[in-house]
């Protein structure tokens, strides 16, 4: 071979070398773009999920007061997150029945969570609806526990993709929104008690943290709620849209003056239990370490309130309510801030929704002359028993009143070989002739749902707590329950209200965006869960929302 033969040989092999390094390194390359790849889809599942419950939470202040918020409260979830302007909950709902909501992805006629308390036909008496005879309170004499919620829970399904080792903690001042947030897989649902001003669980949890004993023992709300008080947080000026003369009037409450457990009832109607919510969480976040553990996410679920003062000295309360925002919004800054230290917000999905407004409201002051009446529960009650006579003869035909439902005596209809459903439509008829009642249905009319105003009312109502007859006073009345003999201080008017609240999601891969158009708030659970990569729980029906990239 000549030396010009062996340096175009040599020259060969040198390019067929570069050439397979070449192939080597781009083979290389995508091999390790699609580990990169795969492990950011792996890490894409967040190592932490927070739901919050505000009751009463308005979109219209959170407008209003955003430019005076700071940057890492509402604002985080504002400018980064996924705003839901108006989340339907179909009927108005007490804080308990919408948190079940929330939670299930299912309504009340299915989740079995109707609000806070069911009438007893046994005791003739209101109950807890989740009260559970066969468990024991723990720093309480409440005996709850989540049985009677028909359905899964998000906390339930994180708990289950987990295998078991993940957490999952409820943290609420009302032991019902705490068991609802915590499910029955759920490491622990914790509240506050009203008797000892103590924070309290069951014993259907085995994992108590040593966080609930620790807070009672070291930082209890007993040893610091007589030297507590609310006053502002800001100066006046920075209330927006303050009457002159109530800025120069400054409240000041304090709870010394109340003993148990009207005194704890005070405490949880102000934003210091907001306060009081938000440092046990992080205790609980810390020394728990949640968002450490891996495979599938912790979770914690904490309930705020932002209802309106029931004890100021008159029904203007705006001075009290813009405070209630102001100090919950720097409540969530802490709660982040805490989060993005430990395991980052970016690591985090965060879900906040409101309760919807309440129809229910205090009395504005007489003066001002305005459309008012009354509606006597006991008034009601023996005009209808005396209609009853005359059709069907004498008896005492109406057991009881609660909640918006009448309760007939079911025993005494059977007796006398009764129809009831036409006895329930007869009363309902009669009751609607009476001054002040907007409208009356019969149980039977509502189980139909065939109208427009049934259908929503048949989806919100759990048939095995309903009473027979169902009312509905004209707004500006008064539902005076004499019949119960319960204080005319807890009375309010009823007001027609949207059935809407505002829902936000923070989460990873999710751009930030607001959504007007009106959402099921049963679609909440389930995009949740889609975000987490995991399934739905078991009522949850509704299609998932689309929002990630």
């Amino acid at each position: 071979m000549s030396i010009l033969e062996s340096k175009i040989r040599k020259i060969n092999l040198d390019r067929s070398s570069i050439g397979q390094r070449i192939i080597t390194c781009l083979v290389a390359s995508i091999v390790a773009t699609t580990a990169t790849t795969a492990a950011g889809q792996k890490s894409s599942q967040p190592k932490l999920v927070v739901g919050i419950m505000v009751e009463d939470l308005r979109g219209e202040y959170l407008n209003l007061l955003r430019e005076h918020f700071g940057a890492d409260g509402f604002n985080r979830l504002l400018n980064d997150g996924v705003v839901i302007a108006n989340a339907d909950y179909a009927t108005s709902l007490d804080p308990a029945a919408a948190t079940a909501v929330i939670f299930t992805g299912a309504s009340p006629s299915v989740n079995g969570i109707s609000g806070a308390e069911v009438f007893d036909r046994t005791t003739m008496r209101p109950m807890a609806t989740l009260t559970d005879a066969d468990v024991m309170g723990n720093f309480t004499t409440q005996t709850l526990s989540p049985k009677g919620l028909a359905v899964t829970t998000i906390a339930d399904e994180v708990k289950v993709a987990g295998g078991g080792v993940t957490y999952a903690y409820a943290i609420s001042p009302e032991p019902n929104q705490a068991i609802i947030m915590a499910g029955h897989a759920g490491n622990c649902g914790m509240w506050l008690n009203d008797a000892n001003e103590s924070w309290a669980t069951s014993t259907f949890y085995k994992d108590v943290p040593t966080t609930l004993s620790q807070r009672n023992r070291n930082r209890s709300l007993h040893t610091r709620i007589d030297t507590s008080y609310w006053k502002p947080l800001l100066g006046a000026e920075n209330y927006v849209l303050l009457p002159e003369h109530v800025t120069k009037y400054p409240f000041k409450y304090s709870f010394r003056q109340y003993s148990a457990p009207e005194k704890m009832r005070v405490f949880k109607d102000t934003p210091k239990v907001n306060e009081e919510t938000t440092a046990f969480a992080i205790d609980n976040i810390k020394q728990l370490r949640l968002g450490s553990h891996p495979g599938a996410p912790d979770m914690i679920s904490v309930a705020y309130t932002l209802d309106p003062f029931d004890y100021s000295k008159t029904s203007e309360n705006r001075y009290e309510l813009l405070d209630s925002y102001y100090r919950l919004d720097r409540n969530l800054a802490e709660l982040f801030n805490t989060i993005d230290q430990s395991v980052g917000l970016n690591n985090t999905l965060i879900f906040l929704a409101a309760t919807p407004p309440s129809q229910r409201t205090r009395r504005d002051d007489e003066k001002w002359q305005l459309p008012y009446g009354e509606f006597s529960t006991r008034k009601a009650i023996s005009l209808l028993n005396l209609f009853l006579i005359a059709q069907h003869g004498n008896g005492d035909w109406v057991n009881a009143y609660h909640d918006g439902y009448f309760y007939l005596n079911h025993k005494l209809i059977e007796e006398r070989s009764k129809d009831i459903e036409a006895i329930r439509l007869d009363c309902a008829r009669f009751l609607e002739r009476m001054a002040g009642v907007n409208k009356a249905y019969s149980v039977d009319e509502i189980i139909d749902g065939n109208t427009f105003d049934t259908a929503p009312l048949r989806q919100n109502t759990v048939f095995a707590h309903a009473g027979d007859v169902r009312v509905f006073v004209l707004p500006g009345w008064q539902i005076l329950d004499d019949y119960n003999n319960q204080s005319l201080r807890s009375e309010k008017v009823e007001r027609a209200v949207a059935a809407t609240a505002p829902v936000m999601i923070l989460a990873p891969n999710v751009e930030a965006r607001k959504i007007d158009n009106i959402v099921d708030a049963r679609a909440i659970a389930p995009t949740v869960a889609r975000l987490l990569r995991i399934r739905s729980p078991s009522a949850a029906g509704v299609p998932p929302l689309e929002l990630e990239k």
